[in-house]
């Protein structure tokens, strides 16, 4: 469902009343209550609380967090659980869907793989032309020179011109007594304007009459099969190949069913260009990912060197807007702009006072924090009672790897009311350290 403008001034006014209620300087009402613990996109996820739960049973009980989240369909996940049977969650699997759908798309409508030229049209894909939500009933359209507005899973509205959504809707999630997301607690809130999506539709679709070149469509993999980022990762192949299965039952593209190259950028940046040149040479000419900032910061440049696009499903610095990426760098997942905001405003519905960050030191950790940070001043917490502290990733690459007993204990020391944990797989390694150094929801505070 498209996020009406009722939806987003209720995000909005939620966030006024937050500012409104914590510009007194009252005492907190929770001072004598448990700590709480909060999250973000990156481990606000099953496969971070099982493992939490298992060695710590209880300990996240209540955390919540925000992540972008359109509600889907049963239908869909039930497509999604066709292609893995395993899944736990489905936190950008609708991303991940369009990203495969819309590079279909306008390579369809391009009439040629090269990327050079395909690039221009995959704004357009969203934005304006006649309305199509499903791979079938758009490539129809799109063969004939059609120009077509694509309707997704998550991307409802156009994209901005830096090639990310000008809309979106993050869900709040909460922790139950099981370490498991509690669906029914889930709460949906739009955010973002469509004003802000281009008023620039591209070229327009190119005659029928002009031959078709390049295919088959091959599309690179980088997502993090392996690495710090592992754990997000099934729900995100699971979409695209559910995309690509679907285009190709469609019919494929040029005439050809989409060739899709799986690979593993490992959540690091030398492991990603690697496998992006790797299959740069097996006629890779867009790539699916990467899945991360920190790996996407790496690789922007280097994909507008070697004139390939990437298009990463779930990478959402707001750093990554900035790069000059020679017009090759598109994200179906929102900047983290608009998640700071969202999670500034969990946090202050709480009534929290003293909090604590602990964040993984890369694109995606450093961003989120400074636009919370900065989020929570503006809502009228004092800056000195606001605690950013910085953890290393594991230069092993396993999340197991992590220890911070020196930042858990600095979170200690400072006694904040609340420690919001930003990370990926490894957030699972920071909350059981946390808890070992006596900052434990379950003890009163």
């Amino acid at each position: 469902m498209r996020p009406t403008p009722g939806i987003r001034l209720f995000l909005c006014a939620a966030l006024a009343l937050s500012v409104a209620a914590c510009g007194e300087k009252d005492e907190p009402t929770n001072s004598h209550q448990s700590i709480r613990f909060y999250g973000a996109d990156g481990n606000m996820k099953n496969t971070i609380g099982e493992p939490v739960g298992k060695a710590q049973p209880g300990l996240i009980d209540g955390m919540k967090g925000t992540t972008p989240l359109t509600a889907i369909s049963e239908e869909f996940k039930a497509r999604l659980r066709a292609i893995d049977p395993n899944l736990k969650d489905y936190s950008y699997a609708g991303e991940s869907y369009d990203v495969m759908v819309i590079m279909a798309l306008a390579t369809q409508l391009a009439r040629t793989t090269d990327a050079t030229v395909v690039k221009n049209y995959v704004n357009g894909v969203t934005i304006g032309g006649k309305d199509c939500s499903t791979p079938e009933d758009c490539l129809a359209l799109a063969r004939k020179g059609t120009d077509i507005r694509y309707v997704g899973i998550t991307v409802k509205t156009g994209f901005k011109d830096k090639g990310e959504p000008s809309t979106t809707s993050y869900g709040t999630l909460h922790f139950s007594a099981d370490s498991q997301i509690n669906k029914q607690l889930t709460e949906y809130v739009g955010a973002g304007s469509e004003a802000a999506a281009s008023t620039d539709p591209g070229p327009a679709p190119v005659k029928t009459s002009v031959k078709e070149s390049g295919a088959p469509l091959i599309i690179g993999g980088l997502t993090a099969i392996t690495g710090t980022n592992s754990g997000s990762n099934p729900p995100k192949r699971a979409g695209a190949k559910l995309a690509i299965q679907e285009i190709n039952a469609a019919g494929g593209v040029l005439g050809k069913p989409v060739q899709f190259l799986d690979g593993d950028d490992g959540t690091n940046a030398d492991k990603g260009k690697a496998a992006m040149d790797a299959q740069i040479a097996q006629g890779a000419q867009m790539f699916f990912g990467p899945s991360s900032s920190g790996v996407a910061t790496k690789l922007i440049p280097e994909a507008a060197s070697r004139k390939v696009i990437l298009f990463a499903p779930s990478a959402t610095s707001a750093a990554l807007s900035a790069i000059d990426d020679g017009g090759f760098f598109f994200r179906a997942a929102p900047s983290d702009e608009l998640q700071s905001r969202a999670l500034a405003d969990v946090i202050m519905r709480d009534g929290l006072r003293k909090i604590s960050i602990v964040y993984r030191k890369d694109a995606y950790g450093e961003g989120l924090q400074q636009g919370v940070k900065a989020e929570l001043i503006k809502a009228g917490v004092d800056e000195i009672d606001i605690q950013v502290v910085g953890y290393d990733v594991p230069a092993s690459g396993k999340p197991e790897d992590l220890k911070i007993p020196d930042q858990a204990a600095q979170v200690k020391e400072f006694g904040p009311e609340g420690v919001l944990i930003i990370g990926l797989t490894e957030s699972t390694y920071a909350i059981l350290e946390l808890a070992a150094a006596g900052v434990d929801p379950r003890t009163a505070g």
